[in-house]
Order: structure tokens, then C-alpha cells, then sequence
């Protein structure tokens, strides 16, 4: 049963969760090690513990609903969608490292360098994005080799500087500002901020599938457009629930953007205004997507579950 045969989000979003995980597991083989002791077997392991078993896949849901509005192929769709997965979770990785946002628990579970070690961690993390490079360079994720190239040019500019990385490190001199007792970010450099180290990836999320189909600039252009106020919408939810959440709803630690004095949307808008405004930003997403009609109402939803989510 395809994606587009599903009418409401909540099957359609565990239908793609399902999905993916099976590529990503298939893509991600214990025996690729060679077994035994070996470094291979347990970087794979470490890559393996971080990446499946847990998450929404909502970057992933976004690749595949996307994909069925341009009649995109399944396995070019798992594909692309299981690539993004691989650099989220390689993104998680490193973020919990006590360089980073120290932070002992993910989805639930130890952090990955809590389970294996720092220096294992990291390697995971370097796997998974070369992994996900990997899959999508490969002539099963699209016959055309111009479309392979796009899609790895533009997962790069998303995951790099310009894009989550340059956010991270955005984040980190912010978050060292803050504890220098210098002044915190305005409204419009946070918003950049999360432009990048959140935006960039479900940007690419959302136009994957318009890259897979070969779709017109108009086109790609809405779905650009549906993720930038979506994306911001995601990251305004995140820093409510970071006050407002449990780490048994999160499964991760609440509170810790407060705690390191860190200026977030919520900080500067307050609870109310923030949450008003991700639902005006969530209305204003849905509204980019009336180009494609009926066809989008999946990514319509998805846009309110953004707003309305609790993890």
C-alpha cells in the first residue's frame, strides 16, 4: 500500500516510520563488519544503536510525501528518505557529546556516547553521514545521474556550513555568550539560527521529492516555502516543550536550554506568543501547498501534528 492511499497522518506517518526503518536496516547490514571483535563490527554497532529502532521519521515522511506528489518511485523514495535519517541521527550523535549539549540520554535511551564510548561516538556519527552520501550516490536511488548529484549537493549545503553545522556552531557562541554575561540574541538572529541548524534538513526533507521527479521550479519553490514555516514552527514546539516537557514525553532532558541561559524563541516571545506564533507559522506552511491541491493534504497535516506534537 503506497503513502498516497493513506487519508490520515497518523497511519501515514507510522506507515513511513515502518518503511524506512526496513530500508534503513537493509542499507545498514550487521554482517557488513565482518563479524567478531573487530573495529568494523563495532562502529556498525555504534551506527546501528543511534539510527534505528526509535525517532518519528518526520524528516523521512516528508521525503515520501513529498515524493508521491511527482510520482516518484518507492525504492528512489526509501532511499533518499533512509539518507536523511542516517545524517539526523549522525546530527544526534554529535550533539549530545559533552562537547556539545552533554546530554546522557536520547529517544529514551543512553546517548550513544554514554552506550559505547566519546571516541566511538563520533565515529558513528562520521559513518552515518558518509553512509547516507553513500546511498544516495548509488544508481539504485535514481537512474539519472544529474539527480544523484543534486541530491548529494544539496543534503551537502544542508548539513554544512551554511546549513545544520553552521547552526550548531551558531548555537555554541550563543551559548557561550550567555555564559560570558553578554547580551542574548535577538529574535531575528535566532530565527537564522534555527533557519540552519533545524531548517536546513527539513528544507531538503520537503524538496527531495520534487528533486527526484524532476519537478518545475514553481513547484519546488512551494515546497521551499511550506518547509521554511514549517521548520520554524518545528523549532518554536521544540523550545516550548523543553519548558513545558517531561524527559519521559521528550526522552531526552528537559530544561537544559534554560539552564545554560540560552536565548530561545520562547525565551523572547514567552510561552503564549510563542505558541501562538508556530500555529500562525503552521497555517502559513499548509497555505504554500495549494498548488498541488488535494494531493498535499498528508503535508497539510503534518503541519498541524508540527504545532500539536508533545515528543
Amino acid at each position: 500500500m503506497p503513502l498516497s492511499s493513506y487519508r490520515q497522518f497518523d497511519a501515514a506517518l507510522t506507515f513511513a516510520a515502518e518503511s524506512v526503518e526496513r530500508t534503513m536496516d537493509r542499507l545498514l547490514p550487521l554482517d557488513q563488519s565482518g563479524g567478531g571483535n573487530s573495529g568494523e563490527a563495532r562502529v556498525v554497532e555504534a551506527m546501528r544503536y543511534s539510527s534505528l529502532g526509535g525517532g518519528k521519521r518526520l524528516r523521512a515522511f516528508f521525503v515520501l510525501a513529498s515524493a508521491t506528489l511527482f510520482k516518484v518511485g518507492k525504492l528512489p523514495a526509501l532511499r533518499t528518505a533512509s539518507a536523511i535519517e542516517f545524517v539526523h541521527a549522525y546530527s544526534l550523535i554529535h550533539d549530545d557529546l559533552p562537547a556539545m549539549d552533554d546530554d546522557d540520554l536520547r529517544r529514551g535511551k543512553p546517548s550513544c556516547h554514554k552506550q559505547f564510548d566519546e571516541a566511538t561516538a563520533i565515529l558513528a556519527g562520521d559513518a552515518l553521514q558518509a553512509l547516507a552520501f553513500e546511498v544516495l550516490a548509488h544508481e539504485d536511488t535514481h537512474g539519472d545521474p544529474a539527480v544523484r548529484v543534486a541530491l548529494v549537493g544539496e543534503l551537502a549545503r544542508a548539513s554544512g556550513a551554511h546549513g545544520m553545522v553552521g547552526g550548531q556552531m551558531l548555537d555554541l557562541l550563543a551559548e557561550q555568550r550567555a555564559r560570558d554575561g553578554g547580551e542574548p540574541l535577538a529574535i531575528g538572529a535566532i530565527t537564522r539560527l534555527q533557519r540552519l541548524k533545524t531548517g536546513a534538513l527539513i528544507s531538503f526533507s520537503c524538496t527531495a521529492g520534487a528533486i527526484l521527479g524532476k519537478a518545475s521550479d514553481h513547484l519546488r519553490a512551494a515546497l521551499a516555502a511550506y518547509a521554511h514555516d514549517l521548520g520554524l514552527a518545528f523549532q518554536m514546539i521544540d523550545d516550548l516543550l523543553d519548558v513545558e516537557g517531561s524527559a519521559a514525553e521528550l526522552g531526552k532532558t528537559p530544561g537544559k536550554d534554560a539552564a545554560a541561559g540560552k536565548a530561545t524563541f520562547v525565551s523572547i516571545l514567552g510561552v503564549e506568543r510563542a505558541r501562538a506564533q508556530a500555529g500562525l507559522l503552521a497555517r502559513q506552511a499548509a497555505a504554500h501547498l495549494e498548488p498541488f491541491g488535494s494531493a498535499a493534504d498528508l503535508l497539510k497535516q503534518a503541519a498541524n501534528f508540527v504545532v500539536a506534537r508533545r515528543t
